[in-house]
């Protein structure tokens, strides 16, 4: 096999890219269609926003948040997550009383297997204090 030389090798790319540039719309219409900005800026007070969806009634219940944020792991036994409805996984945690079980769930348990509020950010205490409860009983 042969190799091409540099001159052979520059001809044939220009050659190869040159029919794409000529084939390309060149109106005024096209390019600034081409090359319009892909978005706006706008200083606070210029737009009015969407208001966010308008907040729940109240505090969610333990099921709602545990089918919400804990089944994931709590349903399977992901990295050793205690299944909910497995009375022997659960008991020695339960032992230990449920301002434990509340300081695992709310700041994180086991290097992060267990996650601050089981990845609920938004969850208040009293809301996770009701997933635990819904968890365990």
């Amino acid at each position: 096999m042969k190799l091409l030389n540099w001159k052979t090798l520059v001809l044939s790319v220009c050659l190869s890219v040159m029919p794409q540039a000529f084939a390309a719309d060149m109106s005024d219409e096209a390019i600034i269609e081409r090359i319009k900005p892909v978005g706006e800026v706008y200083l606070d007070g210029e737009l009015e926003v969407a208001k966010a969806p308008a907040a729940s009634s109240g505090p969610r219940d333990g099921e709602t948040i545990y089918n919400t944020y804990c089944t994931a792991c709590h349903s399977t036994g992901v990295s050793g997550a205690p299944i909910k409805g497995d009375a022997d996984a659960w008991a020695p945690r339960i032992a230990q009383g449920m301002d434990v079980l509340f300081d695992h769930a709310w700041n994180g348990f086991n290097n992060g297997l267990m996650p601050p509020k089981g990845t609920c950010g938004d969850c208040s205490e009293d809301e996770l204090k009701a997933a635990i409860a819904y968890i365990t009983e």
